[in-house]
């Protein structure tokens, strides 16, 4: 695997979870014991009702774009990347995370256009889960 040039998250406590998981293949979202609510991105309280009962649940990965926005061009190290697909998914459970739409030409995306996860290893430790289309074309 070539080596990643383009900015990598740093990994905190919070998260590390996730980008296990990711690594592995599969997608978990934090719910919250106390309303029930998923959320995306992992932090130390629920962004619904500030409680500290979180817990780590396995997401199906289905979900739709709730909005999006194609990149015709861009700086640095994304430069090569144009076009390219930024979205916000909301999945199955309610969490809406922002990503990216792969395998999809960007004249295809719609808004509720339903997608499914595909985790793109970036180095040992990063894999990022983007998304592309529930169904191929």
């Amino acid at each position: 695997m070539d080596p990643f040039i383009k900015p990598l998250p740093t990994i905190t406590v919070e998260q590390a979870p996730f980008w296990e998981a990711a690594r592995a293949e599969r997608l978990i979202l934090q719910k919250c014991g106390a309303c029930g609510r998923y959320q995306h991105y992992p932090r130390i309280v629920c962004r619904h009702c500030q409680s500290h009962d979180l817990s780590w649940q396995e997401s199906t990965g289905a979900g739709a774009v709730f909005t999006f926005s194609t990149v015709y061009r861009s700086p640095g190290p994304f430069v090569d990347d144009v076009p390219y697909i930024t979205a916000v998914v909301e999945l199955e459970e309610g969490a809406r995370m922002y990503t990216r739409i792969v395998e999809c030409d960007p004249q295809r995306v719609a808004i509720g256009m339903k997608v499914r996860p595909k985790f793109v290893p970036q180095n040992d430790e990063v894999t990022f889960v983007y998304f592309e289309p529930a169904q191929a074309a």
